[in-house]
């Protein structure tokens, strides 16, 4: 029999995902043969998969894919238990891959869980061969497209991790008749700026504010203004132009351009219109960040497995 050395079981590691144990017992099973072994993992991987429904799944990748006619663009969060996985070549393709089905389908989650990617299988047999092969808890939590008549969608991928995938995305939807390779190019640099600002944008305009967000800030500044000794009549007064501040510090049409913070993003907008010579709106805008809003646990600790292997060297 082969013997199992840390490389070996390193290789077969970062061509599957596995863990280092499930990797050794492959390799023993299967005499030092990594092709066999990827199959036996894949095998062993099925029947559990299941069980590792209710493991938190909070990194991951956030992939983003642009139609070919620069109309239509997709986001798509796929989770998995660790940032490792990440780098691993079969998640970042899977998750380019669901991106791009997500290009052809209407709807969320569901509708494209359901759909067939070009290799014929479903996006959410994909999943399921994937967390039985690397042995980790995935998921596809949640996409988003936004798509124009006319104009351009652009997208930007912070902490790219490979082609077409992140921690962090953005699109942003800018319609008009103008020149499209300058909209996508002012789009790009308002989804820059989304993903960079110090404050994210919660919505496009004042009116698409959360009433619930509103009211929570509300409650918070009322509070505040209470434990400084004002009676409460006085305290609400006091408050209604702080929220206006807010709704303009949160509101991404009244937000300073990080790029030029002497012009707003609806100053850019409307000098975007002069320099192409027609109406420009800003129609909308997804901000994907990685995990937000996911409880995180945490992950294996693979440096100590890797010594507990190696005898510590």
């Amino acid at each position: 029999m082969a013997e199992i050395t840390a490389a070996l079981v390193k290789d077969l590691r970062e061509r599957t995902g596995a863990g280092m144990m499930d990797c050794k017992a492959a390799l023993t099973e299967n005499g030092g043969d990594v092709d066999a072994s990827i199959d036996w993992l894949r095998a062993k991987g099925l029947s559990k998969a299941a069980k590792k429904a209710d493991r938190a799944a909070a990194e991951g990748l956030v992939a983003g894919r642009i139609s070919d006619d620069g109309k239509t663009g997709v986001l798509v969060e796929l989770n998995a238990e660790t940032d490792f996985v990440a780098k691993n070549d079969t998640f970042q393709a899977a998750a380019r891959d669901i991106a791009g089905v997500a290009l052809g389908v209407d709807g969320g989650v569901d509708a494209i869980s359901a759909a067939k990617t070009a290799k014929g299988e479903t996006v959410a047999d994909v999943v399921t061969n994937m967390i039985a092969t690397i042995g980790e808890n995935m998921r596809l939590r949640r996409s988003a497209k936004l798509t124009v008549s006319q104009g351009a969608v652009s997208l930007y991928l912070h902490n790219a991790q490979g082609e077409g995938v992140g921690k962090l995305g953005v699109l942003v939807a800018l319609e008009g008749t103008g020149d499209q390779a300058v909209l996508k190019e002012v789009g790009r640099k308002i989804a820059l700026h989304v993903a960079g600002t110090p404050t994210p944008p919660l919505a496009l305009t004042e009116a698409d504010l959360d009433p619930a967000a509103v009211e929570k800030e509300k409650k918070f500044l009322t509070d505040q203004a209470m434990e400084s000794g004002k009676p409460r009549e006085i305290a609400e007064k006091m408050i209604v132009g702080r929220i206006r501040k807010w709704q303009e510090e949160v509101v991404l049409l009244k937000q300073p351009f990080v790029m030029n913070p002497d012009q707003t993003i609806e100053q850019l907008v409307e000098d975007t219109a002069k320099q192409v010579g027609s109406p420009v709106v800003l129609k909308g805008f997804v901000r994907f960040q990685l995990g937000e809003g996911v409880e995180k646990t945490e992950g294996p600790d693979f440096a100590a497995e890797v010594a507990s292997m190696t005898g510590g060297r």
